[in-house]
């Protein structure tokens, strides 16, 4: 055990369902006590917690995949972090933990529900991004949902993201015939072309995305990996070649609309051309993680894989580094680090 813990832990509580987009009125950074851990566990220090787009929809108060945030509780997330005291056997004091407990600055976790990272192998605030459940959503969801394949024409939208940027590098590193990305800057379309080896980038700000995408994928395209929704997800479909495969990873367009979206407008393009539209959630892939890490760390290691981290510092900006994340600002994983 520690000896000086410290007496409480600042956290955000969620205290109001957002309607639309988030206020600052919605959340609530408060003190809680810190106590020694009970039998099993362990007191974790948190160095950096992850903000996530999936994290908006829990704040909804529907029947989702995952239970929605409580209101007048703290909210979590994943968070990684130096144990300062243990109750746990295989975890000592000065160990570096991986768990899902963010939004506040320590943490009680259960020993069976964290997980040790390696220094060693990539910086901490890796582990929630490039190696972590990001890193994971873009591999699965290409390899195994998308069943890319050598050759095929990859489009990904907000590709400029931490899965989105991750995506577009592990289809040419295996072969891509071409890689198309969209992003919401110019600064971004250049980030793709320039430093992760996108064949060909957009904007989808300048001009219709149907438009845009069919300039830039002037053969159709195989895959597409779907992070926006949309008008995305109607331009892909009518883009995708002949048993085209989507892999719908996420909707952030419509994340914060208060009125039901439309639906894509060709749906019926589905039928001719034979496509497979397919969810996916990073939970259904567990058994993928240690192939995943194996090969992830080695690209990194070679440089054929790049990835950006935006860190935004101290707990008590947390909500706006959501926000900020719900509105493009970041460029790769978006993370707040507390360990300033």
């Amino acid at each position: 055990m520690s000896a000086a813990l410290p007496t409480t832990s600042r956290e955000w509580h969620l205290v109001a369902r957002p309607h639309g987009w988030p206020e600052a009125t919605d959340f609530a950074l408060r003190e809680a006590p810190v106590t020694a851990p009970g039998e099993g566990r362990v007191l974790v220090r948190n160095l950096h917690f992850s903000v996530d787009p999936y994290m908006r929809g829990r704040m909804n108060d529907v029947k989702s995949y995952t239970p929605p945030f409580k209101l007048d509780h703290p909210m979590d997330g994943g968070a990684v972090g130096e144990v300062v005291a243990s109750n746990a056997e295989g975890f000592a004091v000065g160990d570096h933990v991986l768990h899902g407990l963010g939004w506040r600055e320590y943490a009680d976790v259960p020993a069976k529900h964290a997980v040790k990272a390696d220094a060693s192998l990539a910086p901490l605030s890796a582990y929630l991004g490039v190696l972590g459940m990001p890193g994971l959503t873009a591999y699965a969801g290409l390899f195994e949902v998308a069943s890319f394949k050598e050759g095929d024409a990859v489009f990904v939208s907000g590709a400029a993201g931490a899965v989105g940027s991750q995506v577009g590098q592990l289809a040419k590193i295996n072969g891509a015939s071409r890689v198309i990305g969209s992003a919401g800057s110019d600064e971004k379309v250049k980030l793709l072309v320039e430093e992760y080896g996108f064949d060909a980038a957009f904007n989808y700000k300048n001009g219709p995305v149907r438009e845009q995408l069919a300039e830039a994928a002037p053969d159709g395209i195989d895959v597409y990996f779907d992070n926006v929704g949309g008008e995305h997800l109607e331009a892909a479909i009518s883009s995708l070649n002949v048993h085209g495969r989507a892999t719908i990873c996420g909707m952030i367009a419509q994340y914060n609309a208060t009125e039901p979206t439309p639906g894509p407008r060709n749906l019926a393009l589905v039928i001719g051309k034979r496509l497979r539209l397919q969810g996916m959630l990073v939970g259904d892939h567990s058994a993928l993680q240690p192939k995943f890490v194996e090969d992830v760390a080695g690209w990194i290691a070679s440089g054929q894989l790049k990835y950006n981290e935006t860190a935004v510092q101290g707990i008590e900006n947390g909500f706006e580094a959501f926000l900020g994340l719900l509105r493009g600002e970041n460029t790769g994983k978006m993370i707040v680090s507390l360990d300033a």
